[in-house]
C-alpha cells in the first residue's frame, strides 16, 4: 500500500485539558495586540484610537506548563506577556458578539514570549512581526479548563512573576476588547474553527527575562502556568 505522504506528517500540536486524559488539538493561534490600555500606553500607542488588531503564532510554538525552554537565538531582549487564552470549541464566520461565548470550549493562561528587539526592528521598517512573535517555543500555555466547569471569566486578577517578583498585575475587566468582541472580530475576517486558540492580550509591566529565570503566571479562577528559561 502506497503511503499517502512523501514525508511523515508532523505531530498534531495540542494542549492538556484539566480533568481529561484526552488533549485539545490546536489548529491556529490568534493573538490580540495591545488589548489593555495601560500596556498600549507603555508601548507608545493611544488605546482610544484603534480597532483590535491581530497576529498569529504557529501552533507548534506551544509549550506545556512546567517546561524548561532555551533562550531563543537572534535576540537580546526576550520579553514576557501574560494572557488569558480562549479555546474555541465550535467554529463559524461572522459570529455575533451576543452568540460568541457559545463557541468557547474553555480557558487557560498563556505567555506570549516576544523577541522585542526583532519586533521593534520590524515595526520601524514596516515589516511583519513574525520573527519577533512566531519563533520556536514562543507560546507557553496551561491546561485548558472547560467553560462548562469554570464559566466565562469577565473579571479576575491576571498576573506574572519572575523569580517570585510581581512584574505584571492587572484584571480581566481591563480588557479593551473582551473575549466576545475578539471572537466576533476575528470571525468577520476568517472562519474560526474548533481547535483555535486566542491569546487575548497582556496588561502593563512587560519586561525582559534572562537565562535561569522562572516565570509564573495566573489568571484567578482559571489556571496557572510556570516555565523556566534554561541556563
Amino acid at each position: 500500500m502506497t503511503d499517502a505522504y512523501i514525508l511523515p506528517p508532523p505531530p498534531q500540536p495540542s494542549v492538556a485539558v484539566a480533568g481529561e486524559t484526552r488533549r485539545f488539538a490546536v489548529r491556529r493561534i490568534f493573538c490580540v495586540g495591545r488589548n489593555y490600555a495601560d500596556h498600549a500606553r507603555e508601548m507608545g500607542a493611544d488605546p482610544t484610537r484603534e480597532l483590535p488588531f491581530f497576529f498569529c503564532k504557529p501552533a507548534d510554538a506551544l509549550v506545556a506548563d512546567g517546561s524548561t525552554i532555551p533562550y531563543p537565538p537572534q535576540t537580546r531582549d526576550l520579553q514576557h506577556e501574560i494572557e488569558l487564552v480562549v479555546a474555541i470549541g465550535k467554529g463559524g464566520s461572522n459570529i455575533a458578539r451576543e452568540a460568541a461565548l457559545a463557541h468557547v470550549f474553555g480557558y487557560g493562561v498563556g505567555i506570549d514570549l516576544t523577541r522585542r528587539d526583532l519586533q521593534q526592528e520590524a515595526k520601524d521598517k514596516k515589516r511583519p512581526w513574525d520573527w519577533g512573535k512566531g519563533f520556536d517555543n514562543s507560546a507557553p500555555c496551561s491546561a485548558i479548563h472547560k467553560a462548562a466547569t469554570i464559566g466565562h471569566p469577565g473579571a479576575g486578577r491576571i498576573h506574572l512573576t519572575v523569580n517570585g517578583a510581581v512584574k505584571q498585575d492587572g484584571n480581566l475587566d481591563q480588557l479593551i476588547w473582551p473575549v466576545a468582541d475578539c471572537i466576533a472580530f476575528i470571525s468577520q475576517s476568517m472562519a474560526l474553527a474548533a481547535g483555535d486558540l486566542i491569546y487575548t492580550g497582556t496588561p502593563a509591566g512587560v519586561g525582559a527575562v534572562v537565562a535561569g529565570d522562572v516565570l509564573k503566571g495566573e489568571v484567578a479562577g482559571v489556571a496557572s502556568l510556570s516555565i523556566t528559561i534554561a541556563r
